[in-house]
């Protein structure tokens, strides 16, 4: 250290270069110049000083006013050969240099006069390697090698001067033993070095010397400027430090980013890149693999072979920086032992040349040497921690592109029969690519883990042997079997966490169902019913929270209590088992240190296991995913040979066919099959597809589902193919397109088929498995029979990735009857239709399905049963407009028709009849006549029904009519939203789209301030006991902290003071000789467990908190939600409020206690250990005010821009997983359109979009993390200096030094903790926020003027309505629905309304019920005004029967009377009325038989007569039917209005009318029209009326 003794004789001190000492050595030129070393190190400066002097006018004056220029088009970027090299090299030279620089002032210490050679030169020298690399870099990104000229000319001076100097040291004995020695040797090399490497770049690229030098262009990335992210393009430097970040994160600050910010991946890390690197080493490992395939273990060789380089990489980076995280304690351990050691003077005893020559250990012995060492270490060791970080998620994120892509690969290649008999399902597949890959792609952030954490213990372990002796290995031990514990505590953990995923899905189930259903449950007063089974689950999930928290909490408390306890256990141990124990300052907080790092790797260890336990099971799944059966895997193959202009085509799904030959008679499972041939068909062009013989199956070990197939589809014209429901017709077109397992026979496409098949080479992407067959047939436009939709606008999926063309999309639209439903959306064709259609009705998903295919310019068009979903009009039009005129008249298209309409078979050209799996009947209608005339008569008579049903209809009242009625309110809804409150997100983005500026900058201020209202609700809801326990406790526990080490630091100083006495022997007496530890030990020891304590309650405190807060939002939610207006509902989406349950919920209950405890802990311990430095070194606090601007505004940028790219990063997974799941259900559609590439191309866009927001968020983590960590080691350096210099100047205690180099490296591993915890936090407060905003909803008002006991019990007994001046709206901002409508309605009397869509019919039902704003006028249901009874009583009390049929998941019985007030006998009686019973009774369990959600295992019609079923039991003396038998057939209606009629002969019943025929035998006919009654009598006297509009309508009806 620096010596005391030479701080003062000297007042003045000439300075010079050579020095100006007595003795004039260092003038002394006798011996020649160069053996004077003053001179050879002035020689030294002229290499410095050429490259300065040559660099300057071009680095300020040519590149300055550029810089700006060439960072923004980077298309001009290189990189030379050697490029990282040479900055490694540079970075070594710098450090030496920055040593040589220290020994020269070290050495120089020791002389009377200031000698500058022994410095200055390696000042100019440092200043030279910054300039060399800046002026190497400008060459490079502006690619102007010519100038490296100047660093070859220095390279070759500086490297001759160096080697004369090491040269002339050898000449005069000086040798190893001396430190200036060694680093005379190691820059002579490392100058060598560079000027071998410029050398290198010059022979390479022939820039100098030669005549013709070698064009190099820059990487093609770079010339495309919408590639932002520059990681693997920009220099060392920049990517240690992620410089290049600077401008993106600080653009954030004024634009939020979206995916146009963040632009594309870089070819070379895009998912077709690394797909190509999976399949080859998926590739060489299958041809090395002797046993299965698809073995767990090939897959683990596969990403070995695939990304195990990067991984080894970021393990080294990893093991490195762990090695350098020991300087810390060690330095501290180096600095305290020094500051107290009284023997520290010592004089060099090397003397040559005129000035001293110092070893490396005297160099070592100067405090402030080791401080900048520490300094540098700390650079070193967190700039290898970040990179290992990001060489590992970079890795995962890359091997998660490739997973993905392969597994889309597969999916389009699965067999169909997969998906169909259940062995895969769509939500398997989701969970393969959202979970699975994310579980590979952490494992492999965590797997350099598994070979660092073991080295980190091992040096841990001997590091604390080597200070403390056996005692280490006590402390070693608790902390070692504490390891045991945390596991156990992580896994119970874990498991608290699946059980409490479980709860919440069932929670958000009946949540779903609640809301899905919630008009019904207001209707019918059972909202209080469907509430409580909610909270009943989430009482549950409550209670596996409290496990999820206690468990939370002990693994918080073990964190913090264990260094503790090990600490405590190893000092007192220590202190009792050697009575001269050396607990000096160093050795404790040396061990204090270590301790702290020890515990890291313990408490990782857990987290890894897990890891890599789903790991295993991951790759498991994924092993069982790929060995799934894939399309055409027959027992026998045939290859089709194509045509030639084709050959080249990309045919990803190969029809593979099986035999030409045709079966015995026996049967097909006594075939015998063929072995592969090719085959050569010929078949006249009247025919376009045959299938001979063939039998095809769903699965290959069962019976075949169509057997002897032997049909013949003509060339241009039409087919239809019939039979019952059941037999194979669908089954029948997916075996001709190849979908269905074969067993035998043929499939021929005529070659026509393949003119129309578009010229697409086959893309990089496609793997080398599937092109083993060809597909003979070309595209086939395909409509299932299910209609798939994908979420996009109405006009991409019709044109489905054709060019558009304004005319054939007019005439399509046009066929389809879609124009009046394009009119409805809200911007027309261009409206997105959510996922899988949702916001349309099953005939309109239906009809754009059709769309798409006569859209399509196939030469052939399956239609399977398009007229399903459709009125007979809509169907009608379809038939005349789009197949008969526009497909075959127009463009003389095959088409194959499967449907029920018998009424269109003559249209056709060809009918096949099937029957069980057969074919009944093939020909002409004439030729079936002819040859089976019962069918034929069957088929007759079925025709003529159609056609009487088809006449029946009348458009006023149609199905269509009700779709586009649904469709207009829920377009309506979506529009009304705008007006509605909207959430602080959604506000903030409104404002930023406004022009006005100054919104903007309003906007912009808002997203950089922290959600403080947000917070203090959350708070706010703790209460009175629990918040205060919480700021008390971890004030109290940080105080308690400090206090430990603080007497630590104590007790050490006193002893060694003690010590020091005794060897200098100024103790007295025995007594003052012997240091006494037990006073010291007790204290300690008291500190230490009221701190375990206090960490204890902390943990719990905070738990606890969250768990209250948690429980009171979603209580109030609920509450709040259920109890709004049915208007909230209708303008607000459901998904909106579903996420309010779901996502905010989640990040309530569980993110946000682990957030706000990591952030308090962090931000408190930083805090507590700035007051600590403050406290040692008062002057650090001038020191510490510019780095605070800095970190503030270092957080303040990368808060924001970390929520924007944390949002981008979760809202590209979004339409990733939607990818995957509409590819499943759309999977026969794409592979009979041949659009396997145009999906695997957005396939691999989604995924890069994904992957490019993730590489984003993990660069903008560590350029956060790099500055942090850098601004902790500034922290570092300047406590110690500060505290050094207090030590030796002003006597501070060594223990106290200690104390604060301890503190000052704690705020190196929190500060970036601290910032990253704010980010996510202000994040997840937003959770909060928007719960809060839903909080302020208004409710209705369920209390009466009337106390419920001055209502009548069975009231209303009677039925008698008046309505009086009645007018009613949806919402005071919007015009009447309904305008002073007076009726009156006799007890018992049958009332019939109609009218057209929007006439206000509903509305007028709705108001029974005060569902809508009765704003005038009144109705008394037996003289008593419905407007002053409470709402529960008034809606408990009628019965109403929708036109949407709800069911909930359940039981039948529960549906029907969920109340639990009826017996079975009227359970019953209510199913016989609806013509339910004989279903029921079929059913296991009757009426205890299970409900599906949705009730989706009965059809629609039956889920309409359950919910007839369910007005009966409720025997209301009024009945509310809205249009309630829109999904009955006819024959099911006229029964059910004559058991209405008598089941209710005494009530009254208000019916909104389907069909205008179901109310003439009513008592009354209302006839509405835009609010008003246009019409009001009995049927007999309208009818009269013959040119009333009721008389229009039932003559339209005949």
């Amino acid at each position: 250290m620096m010596p005391r003794h030479n701080a003062g004789p000297i007042i003045t001190m000439s300075l010079s270069f050579c020095g100006n000492d007595n003795d004039t050595a260092a003038y002394n030129v006798d011996s020649g110049v160069l053996n004077n070393g003053c001179f050879v190190d002035a020689l030294n400066v002229v290499p410095h000083v050429f490259l300065l002097f040559i660099t300057f006018p071009i680095l300020f004056i040519g590149w300055g006013s550029q810089s700006s220029k060439v960072h923004i088009h980077h298309s001009t970027w290189l990189h030379f050969p050697g490029h990282n090299l040479r900055w490694i090299l540079t970075f070594i030279l710098l450090f030496v240099l920055v040593c040589e620089i220290a020994e020269g002032i070290v050495s120089d210490g020791f002389t009377e006069t200031r000698h500058l050679h022994l410095y200055m030169p390696a000042g100019m020298g440092f200043m030279a390697a910054i300039t060399s690399i800046i002026y190497y870099h400008n060459i490079e990104t502006s690619n102007f090698p010519k100038l490296l000229l100047a660093l070859l000319v220095y390279w070759t001076l500086a490297f001759v001067t160096k080697t004369i100097k090491f040269a002339k040291f050898c000449e005069h004995g000086i040798g190893l033993s001396q430190l200036r020695f060694c680093i005379a040797a190691l820059l002579a090399i490392l100058y060598g070095m560079l000027l071998a490497v410029e050398v290198n770049v010059i022979r390479m690229r022939r820039y100098i010397f030669y005549k013709h030098s070698r064009e190099v262009k820059p990487p093609e990335d770079l010339q495309d400027l919408g590639v932002r992210f520059l990681q693997p393009f920009v220099n060392l430097l920049s990517k240690c430090t992620y410089w290049w970040m600077n401008r993106f994160i600080t653009t954030a600050h004024k634009r939020p980013i979206d995916i146009k910010a963040i632009g594309k991946l870089p070819f070379a890390m895009r998912a077709i890149t690394n797909y190509v690197l999976l399949k080859d080493a998926y590739e060489a490992q299958k041809k090395k693999a002797l046993v299965g395939l698809q073995d767990t273990k090939m897959i683990w060789r596969v990403l070995r072979q695939a990304f195990g380089r990067p991984i080894i990489l970021s393990s080294i980076f990893r093991i490195l920086a762990d090695l350098l995280g020991f300087a810390g304690p060690l330095c501290i351990s180096g600095i305290v032992h020094h500051l107290s050691d009284e023997h520290q003077a010592f004089h060099p005893q090397v003397k040559m040349l005129g000035v001293y020559f110092i070893s490396s250990q005297e160099f070592l012995s100067n405090a402030y040497v080791i401080a900048v060492l520490l300094f540098l270490a700390l650079l070193l060791q967190r700039t290898f921690l970040q990179a290992s970080y990001y060489v590992a998620i970079e890795t995962g994120i890359n091997l998660r592109g490739a997973i993905e892509t392969k597994i889309y690969n597969k999916i389009l290649r699965l067999s169909t029969s997969n998906m169909s008999m259940g062995e895969l399902t769509v939500g398997q597949i989701c969970n393969l690519v959202a979970i699975d890959t994310n579980q590979l792609m952490w494992f492999f952030f965590l797997s350099p883990n598994l070979w660092a954490m073991p080295v980190q213990i091992i040096v841990g372990v001997f590091l604390l042997y080597y200070l403390l002796g056996i005692s280490a290995l006590i402390g070693a031990t608790v902390i070692m079997l504490l390891a045991p514990v945390q596991y156990f505590v992580a896994t119970k953990f874990s498991h608290a966490q699946k059980s409490t995923l479980d709860y919440s899905n069932e929670r958000l189930r009946k949540t779903n169902e609640l809301l899905r259903g919630i008009k019904l449950l207001k209707l019918y007063a059972w909202e209080k019913i469907f509430h409580k089974s909610v909270e009943e689950t989430r009482h549950k999930e409550l209670t596996c929270l409290t496990s999820f928290a206690l468990y939370t909490s002990i693994s918080i408390f073990m964190n913090a209590a264990i260094p503790i306890a090990a600490v405590l256990t190893t000092f007192v141990v220590h202190t009792q088992l050697y009575e001269d124990a050396d607990l000096s300052p160093a050795v404790a907080f040396a061990s204090l240190s270590l301790f702290h790092i020890l515990v890291t790797p313990l408490f990782l260890l857990s987290s890894v296991v897990r890891s890599t336990v789903k790991a295993l099971v991951s790759v498991q799944k994924l092993s069982e995913f790929f060995s799934s059966e894939e399309i055409g895997e027959d027992h026998s193959r045939v290859v089709l040979q194509m045509n030639t202009e084709n050959s080249g085509k990309y045919q990803t799904i190969p029809l593979k066919v099986i035999n030409r030959k045709r079966p015995t008679k026996e049967g097909w499972q006594k075939f015998d099959p063929q072995p592969m041939q090719q085959i050569s068909v010929t078949e006249g062009d009247d025919v376009f597809i045959k299938v001979t013989n063939g039998f095809f199956t769903w699965t290959s070990d069962g019976a075949p589902t169509l057997s002897n197939i032997d049909i013949k589809i003509p060339y241009g014209q039409l087919t239809m193919i019939v039979g019952q429901v059941g037999c194979g017709k669908s089954s029948l077109l997916l075996a001709i397109l190849g979908e269905m397992q074969k067993y035998s026979g043929l499939v021929y496409w005529n070659r026509a088929s393949d003119a129309e098949t578009t010229e697409e080479g086959s893309s990089a992407e496609e793997d080398t498995s599937i092109d083993v067959e060809v597909r003979k047939r070309g595209s086939v436009a395909y409509a299932a029979q299910k209609p798939w939709l994908l979420n996009r606008t109405v006009e991409e999926n019709i044109t489905f990735g054709n060019p558009f063309n304004k005319q054939r999309y007019r005439a399509v639209i046009d066929a389809c009857s879609l124009q009046p439903d394009i009119d409805i959306l809200p911007q027309g064709d261009q409206t997105q239709i959510g996922e899988r259609g949702i916001i349309l009705s099953g005939g309109q998903r239906q009809r754009i399905s059709v769309a798409r295919s006569l859209y399509q310019q196939t030469n052939v068009v399956f239609l399977d049963d398009p007229f399903s979903a459709l009125d007979i009009h809509l169907g009608d039009h379809l038939m005349q407009d789009g197949i008969l005129k526009m497909l075959q008249e127009e463009e003389k298209r095959t088409v194959v028709l499967v449907t029920h309409k018998l009424q269109y078979l003559p249209h056709a050209d060809w009918i096949i009849a099937m029957k069980d799996g057969t074919i009944q009947r093939e020909g002409t209608l004439k030729d079936i006549q002819n040859s089976d005339p019962d069918l034929f008569e069957l088929w007759k008579t079925l025709m003529n029904r159609q056609d009487q049903e088809l006449e029946k209809e009348i458009v006023a009242g149609s199905k269509t009519a009700l779709e586009r009625k649904n469709l207009r309110r829920a377009m309506y809804s979506r529009e009304a939203l705008l007006k509605t409150l909207q959430e602080a997100e959604d506000e903030a983005e409104d404002m930023a789209e406004g022009d006005d500026g100054d919104n903007l900058s309003l906007v912009l201020r808002e997203r950089a301030k922290m959600p403080w209202g947000a917070c203090g609700k959350y708070l706010s809801l703790a209460g009175c006991l629990l918040l205060p326990l919480l700021i008390l406790s971890q004030l109290f526990k940080h105080t308690v902290m400090v206090a430990i080490d603080y007497w630590l630091a104590k007790w050490t100083s006193d002893a060694i003071y003690v010590k020091n006495e005794v060897e200098k022997g100024n103790c007295s007496s025995t007594q003052d000789c012997y240091f006494n530890h037990s006073s010291y030990i007790i204290v300690f020891s008291i500190l230490c467990c009221l701190g375990i304590v206090l960490c204890l309650i902390t943990s719990i405190a905070v738990e606890w908190t969250g768990l209250k807060v948690t429980k009171e939002l979603h209580k109030s939610l609920l509450n709040k939600v259920i109890l709004a207006p049915m208007r909230f509902f209708e303008t607000t989406p459901l998904g909106n409020i579903l996420n309010r349950f779901s996502s905010d919920t989640n990040i309530i209950d569980q993110h946000i206690p682990a957030t706000l405890e990591c952030l308090s802990r962090s931000t408190l311990l930083c805090v507590s250990a700035l007051a600590v430095i403050s406290y040692v070194t008062p002057v650090f606090v001038i020191a510490l005010v510019p780095l605070a601007v800095v970190y503030y505004f270092i957080q303040k940028y990368f808060r924001v821009a970390s929520r924007d790219l944390q949002q981008l990063d979760d809202s590209t997974q979004l339409p990733l997983l939607s990818h995957f799941s509409e590819t499943v259900e759309g999977l026969t559609t794409i592979r009979a359109l041949r659009e396997e590439n145009r999906f695997r191309q957005k396939l691999l866009e989604l995924t890069d979009t994904n992957n490019i927001a993730s590489l984003f968020l993990t660069a903008a983590n560590r350029w956060l993390e790099v500055r942090m960590e850098y601004i902790g080691a500034c922290v570092v350096l300047i406590a110690a200096v500060a505290s050094i210099t207090n030590s030796l100047y002003y006597g501070l205690a060594s223990g106290l030094v200690g104390l604060g180099l301890t503190y000052a490296l704690m705020i190196s591993n929190y500060l970036n903790w601290m910032v990253r915890n704010l980010a996510d936090m202000e994040v997840q407060l937003g959770a909060v926020q928007r719960i809060n905003n839903l909080l302020k909803i208004e409710t209705e008002n369920y209390d009466g003027l009337i106390s419920p006991s001055q209502i009548p019990p069975n009231w209303p007994d009677e039925g008698e309505i008046k309505i009086q001046n009645l007018s009613v709206r949806y919402d005071s901002t919007l015009k009447p629905v309904l305008k002073n409508v007076n009726v009156h309605i006799s007890p018992g009397q049958k009332v019939g309304i109609c009218g057209r869509t929007g006439s206000g019919k509903s509305s007028f039902s709705l108001a029974f019920f005060r569902m809508v704003d009765m704003f005038e006028g009144r109705i008394l249901i037996d003289g008593i005004d419905i407007s002053k009874l409470p709402l529960s009583m008034l809606r408990s009390r009628l019965s109403i029967i929708l036109q949407d049929p709800v069911l909930f998941s359940g039981s039948i019985r529960f549906n029907l009377d969920p109340e639990k007030k009826c017996t079975d006998s009227i359970l019953w009686e209510s199913l016989e009325i609806a013509q339910l019973k004989h279903l029921v009774k079929a059913l296991p369990g009757g009426l205890d038989a299970t409900v599906t959600e949705g009730g989706e295992n009965f059809s629609l019609g039956q889920r309409q007569l359950f919910c007839l079923a369910r007005a009966f039991v409720r025997k209301s003396s009024v009945l509310i039917m809205d249009e309630a038998t829109a999904s009955i057939d006819m024959e099911t209606e006229n029964i059910l209005q004559k058991v209405v009629m008598t089941a209710f002969a005494d009530r009254t019943v208000v019916t909104i009318a389907h069909r205008v025929h179901t109310i003439l035998n009513a008592d009354l006919v209302i006839v509405m029209k835009r609010g008003i009654i246009l019409e009001y009598d009995t049927p007999s006297i309208l009818l009269e009326q013959r040119d009333g509009t009721f008389a229009s309508f039932v003559q339209a009806d005949k």
